[in-house]
């Protein structure tokens, strides 16, 4: 990158390099734009170092209906930002740089390496240096604003505070998830000074914090192929179905995470929130009987802790003995058909009460922030404030698990610096 003397005015400055701001930059750069790069970190894309447990799940491989069904609250917004670039787009980015790609089950594309760094190095290489001023460790605390118009923005850093203009400023500083990358909300603030209201942020895609020690005790298990339903208020709410991990505070994995928007709703407003697992959703709970009472009747001279090695994974079986409260030393063949019946209960509604969730630490995104009906669509222009534009979690888009949120950050990004050049 080059080295920033003085304070020339800029055609663009995008306020943020995370996922949005490397393609906002790498797209007005390539058009020709005279670009500055703001960064609060010591270095641009950190939370693209993380995001998919570090493999970086680049993109949901589908069609933008399905897009706008795991988007909210209003995934159509994105129309015209999937027609200016879109999973194929990003995919080619990456291949032309080296990175070859993998879409594994559910349409999540990865990189075949498995390795976040690897996407990383290539969209900053992709963004390249060309027409780009980077300064990184800087705070934009606030923008310039002039005849209804922002013509620039304040900064502050260790080197002092200053003003840089610019024709366009783009926000592209994230939400408040994993603030530990950079993401504090500042971008909320900004768009305030812009007079535009905030819809309350709030934790997305993130685990929940369970009540007592079962949770606890399964530490570290996965399960795979079951149903999770949240009770919500006592009333039965959304299910999913798909993988859940235990954690040492409670719940987390694909089920939960898509689970969460509503959950954190429903807390938020005092409400109370139960999940329910079921252990054998294939089986309903006539054929699961069934399926019992012949292992236990097959097996009739073992003991039923032996026994549960057949229905459970083993880290699983002493919590279920403690929960039915029967001997595991007891023989299969004397399980009365009670016992039977708190085993089969429990196999399809393991329950537990969630008392919170992980907060914006552990969330994977921000829900709320600038709302869609006071952007331009077809732009990413703000409707309040003429040259200042918004990009990724900043806006009030928040999006299941799966890949979809990196590609909402990617298409936004590239629609507002192409916007934004359009007015040179």
């Amino acid at each position: 990158m080059t080295m920033l003397k003085d304070a020339p005015v800029y055609d663009v400055i995008i306020v943020g390099a995370g996922a949005a701001g490397l393609i906002a930059a790498g797209r007005a750069s390539r058009g020709g734009g005279k670009v500055l790069l703001v960064e609060r970190m010591r270095q641009p894309g950190r939370k693209l170092l993380i995001t998919g447990k570090g493999r970086c799940n680049i993109t949901h491989d589908a069609p933008e209906s399905v897009y706008y069904k795991n988007t909210f609250p209003n995934g159509r917004f994105l129309k015209h930002a999937f027609n200016a670039f879109f999973t194929r787009d990003i995919i080619k980015i990456l291949n032309e740089r080296g990175v070859d790609t993998v879409t594994e089950r559910g349409n999540r594309v990865f990189p075949a390496s498995n390795r976040a760094q690897d996407v990383h190095l290539a969209l900053t290489g992709w963004m390249g240096s060309k027409n780009i001023d980077l300064i990184t460790q800087t705070r934009v605390s606030g923008l310039i604003i002039e005849n209804d118009s922002v013509t620039g923005v304040r900064a502050e850093s260790d080197r002092g505070d200053k003003n840089y203009y610019s024709r366009s400023v783009i926000i592209c500083t994230g939400g408040k998830s994993y603030p530990a990358t950079g993401s504090t909300g500042d971008g909320y603030l900004l768009a305030g000074q812009a007079g535009h209201t905030i819809s309350t942020p709030r934790p997305a895609l993130v685990p929940f914090v369970t009540h007592g020690d079962t949770a606890a005790r399964l530490q570290g298990l996965g399960l795979k192929n079951i149903n999770a339903t949240a009770w919500i208020n006592g009333k039965k709410g959304p299910v999913e179905f798909g993988e859940l991990m235990f954690a040492h505070y409670g719940l987390s994995g694909p089920v939960i995470l898509t689970l969460s928007r509503q959950v954190v709703q429903a807390l938020d407003a005092g409400g109370s929130v139960e999940i329910g697992i079921d252990l054998k959703p294939a089986l309903d709970e006539k054929k699961l009987d069934a399926r019992l009472l012949r292992d236990l009747n097959d097996h009739g001279k073992k003991q039923a802790g032996n026994i549960f090695r057949l229905w459970l994974p083993s880290k699983l079986i002493p919590v279920f003995t403690d929960l039915t409260g029967i001997d595991a030393g007891k023989p299969c063949g004397q399980v009365t058909a009670g016992e039977r019946r708190k085993i089969l209960l429990l196999m399809k509604d393991f329950r537990f009460r969630v008392k919170g969730h992980a907060g914006f630490r552990e969330a994977i995104i921000t829900a709320g922030g600038v709302p869609v009906s006071e952007i331009f669509s077809k732009t990413m222009e703000s409707k309040l404030l003429k040259n200042l534009y918004f990009a990724g979690e900043v806006i009030d888009l928040d999006a299941n698990t799966g890949g979809f949120n990196l590609q909402i950050a990617f298409s936004t990004g590239y629609l507002a610096a192409q916007s934004a050049l359009s007015g040179k």
